[in-house]
Order: structure tokens, then sequence, then C-alpha cells
């Protein structure tokens, strides 16, 4: 491993605590689940494909698949892989969107905004709460479905009860 491989470069949208370690003060951490404890290497600065995938619990093929999605953009090093914490940063939001519900073509959106206010802006930030709220909308419109299906479940069962009861009534007489 060469020494740029190790030797980090300071974030401009990451904070440092008296402790050493560092947050993220940009669009990443609006999106984020995980913690700073749980960072792959503070001190690297590029990853291999099989370090990302073990990190993010992802295989190496899901990652060479946002990577043909153009989600993603490692440099080559011969046939070597080698990801930034750009690359690091576009995987982990890429991943939280997908949790999220959100489509590759609205995880680009956001995540190609995020690229061009460096680091999140308001258009961004705009956009972001746009598809949060269609998402929310759409979920509300699935509850209220279910619910009524569940109402229907429901109803359905009780007459098949009292069918059943009514017949076995019948049969006992």
């Amino acid at each position: 491993m060469t020494d740029t491989m190790m030797t980090p470069s300071p974030d401009p949208k990451s904070r440092a605590t008296p402790d050493g370690t560092t947050h993220d003060t940009g669009m990443e951490s609006l999106l984020s689940t995980t913690s700073t404890s749980d960072a792959i290497r503070p001190t690297q600065r590029t990853w291999s494909i099989g370090e990302l995938a073990r990190h993010f619990d992802v295989t190496t093929r899901t990652i060479r698949f946002y990577e043909q999605e153009g989600l993603l953009h490692p440099e080559r090093r011969g046939q070597t892989r080698v990801y930034r914490d750009k690359d690091r940063v576009r995987l982990k939001l890429t991943l939280r969107g997908k949790r999220l519900g959100f489509s590759l073509a609205e995880i680009r959106e956001v995540v190609d905004l995020y690229d061009a206010a460096d680091g999140g802006g308001e258009k961004q930030l705009t956009r972001l709460l746009g598809i949060l709220s269609e998402k929310r909308e759409g979920l509300e419109r699935q509850l209220r479905d279910l619910t009524a299906m569940q109402r229907e479940l429901d109803d359905v069962e009780t007459r098949a009860r009292e069918t059943l009861a009514r017949l076995a009534g019948d049969s006992e007489g």
C-alpha cells in the first residue's frame, strides 16, 4: 500500500471533535444512518472494491452494478478499481436511497446535485424534500389500501365463520 492510500486529507464538510473523530456536516449526514464510529478507516483515503463491499455489507457485484449505472466513478490502476471518499459517500447515499425506496434515477439526481453543489445546497435539499414527500404520499396511500384490504378480509372472515357456525348448527338439528 502506498503512502497516498494511507494519508488522510481534511474534508471541508466534516468537523473534528476533541477525540479526533470527524462528523459530517454535509448532505451525507442527512441521509445517513451510520455513525462516525463505524467509519471504514479514518486514516485511509482510498478503498478497494472488497473493502467497500465488506463495510457496507453488499456484494462486489452490487458495487460494479452501481458503477455501471453511473453512480460510482472509481479510478483504475490497471485492472484494479480504486475508490476515493467521493465514491464511498456516493455508495453510502445510494444504499440509503434504496432503503428509502428511491429509484436509481432519483438517487442519481440527488447524488449528482450533491456533487454539483459540492456537498449539498438549496437546490439539492429542495429536490430531496420533494422526493421524500412523494415517497411519504405513496406510503400513506399504500397504508390506506392495506387498511381497507384488511377490513375486507376481516369482513369476509366474519361472514365465513358465521356461515360455518350456521351450517354446523343445521347439521346438528
